[in-house]
Protein backbone atom coordinates (compact mmCIF):
# COMPACT_ATOMS: atom_id res chain seq x y z
CA UNK A 1 0.00 0.00 0.00
CA UNK A 2 1.45 3.33 -1.06
CA UNK A 3 1.55 5.97 1.70
CA UNK A 4 0.49 9.54 1.01
CA UNK A 5 3.35 11.88 1.91
CA UNK A 6 1.04 14.89 1.88
CA UNK A 7 -0.81 13.76 5.02
CA UNK A 8 -0.13 15.64 8.22
CA UNK A 9 -0.34 14.09 11.68
CA UNK A 10 -1.84 16.76 13.92
CA UNK A 11 -1.61 15.99 17.61
CA UNK A 12 -4.02 17.13 20.31
CA UNK A 13 -1.79 20.05 21.26
CA UNK A 14 -1.63 21.46 17.71
CA UNK A 15 -5.35 20.83 17.17
CA UNK A 16 -6.23 22.74 20.34
CA UNK A 17 -3.90 25.61 19.44
CA UNK A 18 -5.59 25.90 16.05
CA UNK A 19 -9.07 25.79 17.61
CA UNK A 20 -8.13 28.42 20.17
CA UNK A 21 -6.77 30.71 17.48
CA UNK A 22 -9.89 30.24 15.34
CA UNK A 23 -12.16 30.99 18.31
CA UNK A 24 -10.12 34.06 19.23
CA UNK A 25 -10.28 35.28 15.64
CA UNK A 26 -14.05 34.79 15.50
CA UNK A 27 -14.51 36.61 18.80
CA UNK A 28 -12.29 39.50 17.66
CA UNK A 29 -14.14 39.87 14.37
CA UNK A 30 -17.51 39.90 16.20
CA UNK A 31 -16.38 42.75 18.45
CA UNK A 32 -17.56 46.06 17.01
CA UNK A 33 -16.22 48.52 19.62
CA UNK A 34 -13.49 51.04 18.87
CA UNK A 35 -10.72 49.37 20.89
CA UNK A 36 -9.90 45.71 20.44
CA UNK A 37 -7.55 44.02 22.88
CA UNK A 38 -5.27 41.28 21.65
CA UNK A 39 -3.60 38.66 23.81
CA UNK A 40 -1.47 35.59 23.45
CA UNK A 41 -1.80 32.34 25.37
CA UNK A 42 1.99 31.94 25.41
CA UNK A 43 3.64 33.38 28.50
CA UNK A 44 6.83 35.35 27.87
CA UNK A 45 9.60 33.51 29.69
CA UNK A 46 13.18 34.54 30.16
CA UNK A 47 15.65 32.93 27.78
CA UNK A 48 17.77 30.65 30.00
CA UNK A 49 20.85 28.71 28.94
CA UNK A 50 20.38 25.08 30.00
CA UNK A 51 23.39 23.28 28.51
CA UNK A 52 25.54 22.88 25.41
CA UNK A 53 24.95 20.29 22.68
CA UNK A 54 28.35 18.78 23.57
CA UNK A 55 27.09 18.10 27.15
CA UNK A 56 24.45 15.68 25.87
CA UNK A 57 24.79 11.99 25.02
CA UNK A 58 22.18 9.98 23.15
CA UNK A 59 19.53 8.52 25.46
CA UNK A 60 20.98 10.03 28.65
CA UNK A 61 18.93 12.54 30.63
CA UNK A 62 20.48 15.82 31.79
CA UNK A 63 18.73 17.43 34.77
CA UNK A 64 17.86 21.13 34.38
CA UNK A 65 15.48 23.67 35.91
CA UNK A 66 13.19 25.95 33.92
CA UNK A 67 11.63 28.52 34.02
CA UNK A 68 12.96 28.96 37.58
CA UNK A 69 14.83 26.98 40.23
CA UNK A 70 11.55 25.52 41.55
CA UNK A 71 10.71 23.83 38.24
CA UNK A 72 12.79 20.68 37.64
CA UNK A 73 13.15 19.36 34.12
CA UNK A 74 15.23 17.30 31.76
CA UNK A 75 17.05 17.65 28.45
CA UNK A 76 17.22 14.59 26.20
CA UNK A 77 19.17 13.86 23.04
CA UNK A 78 17.12 11.09 21.45
CA UNK A 79 19.32 10.23 18.45
CA UNK A 80 16.67 10.79 15.74
CA UNK A 81 14.60 13.77 14.57
CA UNK A 82 11.60 14.23 16.89
CA UNK A 83 8.64 16.57 17.39
CA UNK A 84 9.90 19.88 18.77
CA UNK A 85 13.51 18.74 18.48
CA UNK A 86 16.36 21.24 18.08
CA UNK A 87 20.07 21.02 17.36
CA UNK A 88 21.96 19.73 14.34
CA UNK A 89 19.95 16.48 14.26
CA UNK A 90 16.68 18.01 15.56
CA UNK A 91 16.75 15.36 18.29
CA UNK A 92 17.14 17.46 21.47
CA UNK A 93 14.02 18.06 23.57
CA UNK A 94 13.28 19.32 27.05
CA UNK A 95 10.41 18.62 29.44
CA UNK A 96 9.33 19.35 32.98
CA UNK A 97 9.89 16.37 35.28
CA UNK A 98 6.85 17.04 37.44
CA UNK A 99 3.89 14.81 36.62
CA UNK A 100 0.90 16.90 35.48
CA UNK A 101 -1.46 14.56 37.36
CA UNK A 102 -0.42 14.95 41.01
CA UNK A 103 3.06 16.49 40.91
CA UNK A 104 5.20 13.40 41.52
CA UNK A 105 8.79 13.60 40.20
CA UNK A 106 9.26 11.81 36.88
CA UNK A 107 12.20 9.57 36.02
CA UNK A 108 13.59 8.88 32.55
CA UNK A 109 13.70 5.19 31.55
CA UNK A 110 16.36 4.84 28.85
CA UNK A 111 15.26 1.26 28.11
CA UNK A 112 11.92 2.23 26.60
CA UNK A 113 12.61 5.98 26.27
CA UNK A 114 9.77 7.17 28.49
CA UNK A 115 9.35 9.54 31.41
CA UNK A 116 7.59 7.66 34.21
CA UNK A 117 5.67 8.66 37.33
CA UNK A 118 6.06 6.48 40.45
CA UNK A 119 2.86 7.86 42.00
CA UNK A 120 0.09 6.68 39.70
CA UNK A 121 2.14 5.13 36.89
CA UNK A 122 1.61 7.70 34.16
CA UNK A 123 4.07 7.38 31.30
CA UNK A 124 5.04 10.00 28.72
CA UNK A 125 6.74 9.64 25.33
CA UNK A 126 9.39 12.33 24.71
CA UNK A 127 9.76 11.18 21.11
CA UNK A 128 6.15 12.26 20.51
CA UNK A 129 6.18 15.67 22.20
CA UNK A 130 5.54 14.37 25.74
CA UNK A 131 2.43 12.43 24.74
CA UNK A 132 0.81 10.69 27.71
CA UNK A 133 0.77 6.97 26.83
CA UNK A 134 -0.38 5.37 30.06
CA UNK A 135 -1.76 6.18 33.50
CA UNK A 136 -3.87 8.71 35.34
CA UNK A 137 -2.60 11.97 33.85
CA UNK A 138 -5.12 13.81 31.69
CA UNK A 139 -2.69 15.99 29.78
CA UNK A 140 0.60 15.63 27.96
CA UNK A 141 3.88 16.54 29.59
CA UNK A 142 4.79 20.24 29.31
CA UNK A 143 7.57 20.64 26.74
CA UNK A 144 10.15 23.41 26.63
CA UNK A 145 10.50 25.65 23.61
CA UNK A 146 14.21 25.32 22.87
CA UNK A 147 16.73 27.16 20.72
CA UNK A 148 20.35 26.30 19.89
CA UNK A 149 22.77 29.11 19.05
CA UNK A 150 25.80 28.97 16.74
CA UNK A 151 28.07 27.89 19.66
CA UNK A 152 25.82 24.93 20.48
CA UNK A 153 24.37 26.48 23.64
CA UNK A 154 20.80 25.29 24.31
CA UNK A 155 18.34 27.90 25.55
CA UNK A 156 14.82 27.38 26.89
CA UNK A 157 12.43 30.17 25.92
CA UNK A 158 9.01 28.93 26.97
CA UNK A 159 6.78 26.03 27.97
CA UNK A 160 3.82 24.82 25.91
CA UNK A 161 1.56 23.61 28.76
CA UNK A 162 0.69 24.65 32.30
CA UNK A 163 3.26 23.48 34.86
CA UNK A 164 1.83 21.40 37.71
CA UNK A 165 1.00 23.39 40.85
CA UNK A 166 0.81 26.76 39.14
CA UNK A 167 -2.37 28.65 38.43
CA UNK A 168 -0.59 30.18 35.49
CA UNK A 169 2.92 29.99 34.14
CA UNK A 170 3.61 33.57 35.17
CA UNK A 171 6.85 33.99 37.06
Amino acid sequence: MKRCDAMVDVGRRQFLKGGTMAAAGAAASAFSGPAQATSSARVAYPSNRLANVSDLKVNEAVAVTYPDADAPGVLLKLGAKVLGGVGPDEDIVGFTTVCPHKGFPLAYNSGDRTLNCPGHYSRFDPEKGGLQIWGQATQNLPQYTLRVDDKGDIYAEGVDELLYGRLSNVL
